[in-house]
């Protein structure tokens, strides 16, 4: 026998190593099936995270005495009727720029000729620490629109996903009461029953709060965002304002594009630079305003989100799965903390107030 603990072998490390391997295999495997199929996945769980927050709407109506199939395609038609409309009041103006490409894109080029001379200076400074002065002939260019029908095409789901998206959101929501009910019903015990209902009950009342509080905010962004246009005589403010809004969707990522966006078109439509930056600096401060002190107050008293973990999230959903990941990696995160609140609840005692 050995004299001390430190001879016997190190059965529970290894098997610590081994549980540690399988779970990470399994979510290398689980990550790879949603990207690979991202067509299946994508709009059946955007389906079921946007059907969770309409659910409370779907029971408003089904205690006023309407049936919940037909509260279901109600809502549904409401949320597409309102969608269309952002988007026939964003695509109209884009319709216009596209056609004019070429025009803007010399106009713009005649605008950045401001740049050649810091440029050159760049280049001089290079030559003079020994660098390569292969671009010290060039000039400020504009880049190529290549990209822009590639990118329309990465944005725009298919018909066949829009298709299964509306079919599953309708269903889903016609039949959440019943789903809710059998799930619950499926475990034997009673704390896992009553465990299962709060987490549900806490999913749909968090992510309705949560669609309800971000798209007020996000309407807010962009009717401020189109009176600063009018004021500022930008061209077309209710379409910059509707895109305003609609980016705003998407944390981070959408505010950098709407500044950029502001930006490209101030300084094409305005004679000077700076003129054309007063809506985009403009912009950045309502930003700051609505990230700082509105988002923060309003969501922070239902549910504190860390800002790295909600960039993480962003991050990781937005490799995944593009845009529409972008767009669910907020609610998803809100899944995560709920289940985790629920499953593995903190045993330690709370710490005392700062």
């Amino acid at each position: 026998m050995p004299d001390s603990q430190t001879d016997l072998p190190p059965v529970i490390r290894r098997a610590e190593v081994v549980a540690f391997a399988l779970i990470s295999l399994l979510l290398i495997t689980v990550v790879a099936v949603l990207f690979l199929a991202k067509a299946f996945f994508l709009p059946v769980v955007a389906a079921f995270i946007v059907g969770t927050m309409l659910s409370p709407a779907a029971g408003f109506l089904e205690r006023h005495r309407i049936p919940r199939a037909v509260a279901a395609v109600l809502i549904v038609c409401a949320v597409g009727a309102g969608v269309a409309f952002i988007v026939g009041l964003i695509s109209s103006p884009l319709m216009e720029w596209r056609n004019r490409l070429p025009e803007l894109g010399s106009l713009l080029r005649e605008k950045l000729h401001v740049f050649d001379r810091p440029l050159a200076l760049w280049q001089e400074l290079q030559t003079m620490l020994g660098g390569s002065d292969a671009f010290s002939s060039t000039t400020f260019q504009m880049p190529k629109f290549e990209w822009v029908q590639p990118a329309v095409e990465f944005l725009s789901p298919t018909f066949t996903e829009f298709l299964l998206f509306f079919a599953t959101l309708v269903l889903f929501i016609a039949s959440w009461r019943d789903l809710r009910r059998a799930l619950i019903m499926n475990f034997t015990g009673h704390d896992s029953r009553l465990r299962t209902l709060r987490i549900l009950n806490a999913i749909e009342e968090q992510l309705g709060g949560y669609l309800l509080t971000v798209t007020m905010i996000n309407f807010g962004v962009g009717a401020a965002t189109g009176l600063i246009c009018a004021i500022t005589g930008m061209p077309n403010p209710a379409g910059l304002g509707a895109l305003a809004a609609t980016l705003n969707f998407f944390p981070i990522i959408g505010p950098v594009a709407m500044f950029v966006i502001l930006s490209v078109v101030g300084v094409v439509a305005f004679p000077t630079i700076g003129t054309g930056l007063i809506a985009s600096l403009a912009f950045v401060g309502l930003t700051f305003i609505e990230g700082h002190f509105v988002t923060p107050t309003i969501i922070g008293r239902r549910l504190e989100l860390n800002a790295l973990a909600v960039f993480m999230a962003l991050a990781f959903w937005t490799w995944l799965w593009g845009p529409m990941g972008g767009f669910l990696s907020s609610p998803l995160l809100i899944v995560a903390l709920i289940l985790k609140e629920h499953l593995w609840p903190p045993n330690s005692p709370n710490l005392p107030a700062d």
